[in-house]
C-alpha cells in the first residue's frame, strides 16, 4: 500500500492549474509508492482562492505561504508563482525540512539561482523543477535511444522555441517587467530547450559563441482599468526574441532559437539531434510523434521514420495511459512528471532522469553566458560564468 505525501501548492494560475490537475490525476492512472495529497493552496488574490480550492479539492487554503514552513502534516511544498517568487519560498520551505518542486526557470537571475541550489544542498532534501517536456514519451524515448548509442557521436544540436502571443496587442503583463520574469523569451522558452538539449545529449555546454536580443514592443497596454489621467501604457524591459550559438564539450555545435512575436508558431517546442549514426527530430506541436533517421542502414532503404509515442511497453509512460495510437496532450507532461517525483520520494527510480536545482543552475548558466553575450556582443566560456 503506498504512502501518502502532503502538497501544499503556492500559486493558483495557469500553473497552479496545471500542477493541481498532475497531482489529481497521476496516483489514479499511476501505480506509485507515494500517493500525492493535496492538502492547501496559498496565492495572494483572496477573492478567488477559496474557489480555487474547492474546485480543485484542497481542504485548506491561505494568502500567507509561510505557515507551509510549520505545519508539519506538509512534505512536498510545490511553488507555481511567477519567477521573483522562486527563490524566498523554496529556500524557507526547505530550511524548514519540506521537499520542495519549483517552477521554471528555476529563477531570475544567476545570483538567485545559485542560493537556491546552495539551500537544496545544503538541506539534503529532495528538489525538482518543472522542466515538464522531459516528461513526453516522445522525448524520453529520444532519451533512450540516444543512451543505445542510436545516433552515435551527436555532432549537432538544433532547437527553436516559438511562440506568437506576444505581439503589440499583448498588455504589460508581469512576463513583461524585468523585475518579475528576469528574462522574457529568453528565460520562459530557451530555458525549456536548453534543458532538454542537455538532458537528451547528457552533455554541457562549453561555450556560447554569440547570441542577439531584441525588444520589438517597448511599449505595452496597462492592464485592467485605468484611472483618468493615469499613464495608458508602460515599459517592457525584457527580451522579445533572444537566439545564440555554442558548443558541448563533446564537440557538438548548437543554436538556439526562442521568440514569443513569430506569427503562426503556437507552441513551436522543436528539438533536432544530428549525429554520425543517425539522427532525430521532436516537435511539441506534434508531441505524439518522434522522426529518427537510421544512417547506418543501407542508403537505398535511408529516410525519415515517423514513429507514434503511444506504445505501451515500448515507449516511457504509455502503458500508463490510453490504447495505442490514441494521444496525449499538454497535461500529461506534468501529470508523468507528478509520477516520477512520487517514485524518487519513494524509493524507487523515474522513467527518466528529473531536473533538481543542481541540474537547473547549470541551466540557468547557460542562460546567463547568453544574455552576456548579447550585451557584450562577445563568446562567452561557461567556466566564466559561475
Amino acid at each position: 500500500m503506498s504512502r501518502s505525501c502532503h502538497v501544499a501548492l503556492i500559486g493558483q494560475k495557469f500553473m497552479g492549474r496545471a500542477h493541481s490537475n498532475a497531482y489529481r490525476q497521476a496516483p489514479v492512472f499511476f501505480d506509485l509508492p507515494m500517493r500525492p495529497v493535496l492538502h492547501s493552496i496559498a496565492a495572494r488574490n483572496a477573492e478567488e482562492l477559496a474557489a480555487f480550492a474547492t474546485q480543485w479539492g484542497y481542504p485548506n487554503h491561505t494568502t500567507r505561504w509561510r505557515d507551509f514552513a510549520k505545519d508539519e502534516a506538509i512534505d512536498l511544498v510545490d511553488v507555481a508563482t511567477p519567477n521573483d517568487l522562486h527563490a524566498e519560498p523554496s529556500i524557507a520551505m526547505l530550511e524548514a525540512g519540506k521537499h520542495v518542486a519549483c517552477e521554471k526557470p528555476l529563477a531570475r537571475t544567476l545570483d538567485e539561482a545559485r542560493t537556491m541550489r546552495d539551500a537544496a544542498k545544503k538541506s539534503r532534501r529532495r528538489t525538482f523543477v518543472w522542466f515538464n517536456y522531459r516528461r513526453c514519451p516522445a522525448v524520453a524515448f529520444a532519451y533512450r535511444l540516444v543512451r543505445e548509442g542510436r545516433l552515435g557521436d551527436i555532432r549537432h544540436v538544433r532547437a527553436t522555441y516559438l511562440q506568437s502571443w506576444g505581439g503589440p496587442d499583448t498588455p504589460l503583463l508581469w512576463r513583461f517587467k524585468k523585475k518579475y520574469a528576469g528574462s522574457g523569451a529568453h528565460g520562459d522558452l530557451n530555458a525549456h530547450i536548453v534543458d532538454m538539449a542537455r538532458f537528451l545529449t547528457g552533455d554541457e555546454i562549453t561555450e556560447v559563441h554569440g547570441a542577439v536580443s531584441r525588444t520589438f514592443v517597448k511599449e505595452r497596454a496597462i492592464p485592467g482599468p485605468v484611472k483618468r489621467g493615469a499613464k495608458k501604457t508602460g515599459k517592457s524591459d525584457v527580451d522579445d526574441a533572444l537566439l545564440f550559438l555554442a558548443s558541448f564539450r563533446g564537440g557538438a555545435v548548437a543554436s538556439f532559437e526562442a521568440t514569443r512575436v513569430a506569427p503562426g508558431h503556437l507552441n513551436a517546442n522543436t528539438m533536432e539531434l544530428n549525429g554520425t549514426k543517425g539522427s532525430l527530430r521532436f516537435d511539441f506541436e506534434d508531441m505524439d510523434v518522434l522522426q529518427f533517421h537510421d544512417a547506418t542502414v543501407p542508403d537505398r532503404e535511408q529516410g525519415w521514420k515517423r514513429i507514434i509515442c503511444t506504445s505501451a511497453g515500448n515507449h516511457p509512460y504509455a502503458e500508463a495511459w490510453w490504447p495505442d495510437a490514441h494521444g496525449l496532450g499538454y497535461e500529461h507532461g506534468f501529470t508523468n512528471m507528478v509520477a516520477d517525483m512520487m517514485r524518487v520520494l519513494g524509493g524507487e527510480a523515474p522513467e527518466v532522469p528529473l531536473p533538481d536545482f543542481a541540474d537547473a543552475y547549470e541551466t540557468q548558466r547557460v542562460l546567463e553566458a547568453a544574455v552576456i553575450s548579447a550585451r557584450e556582443r562577445t563568446a562567452i566560456r561557461m567556466r566564466e560564468v559561475k
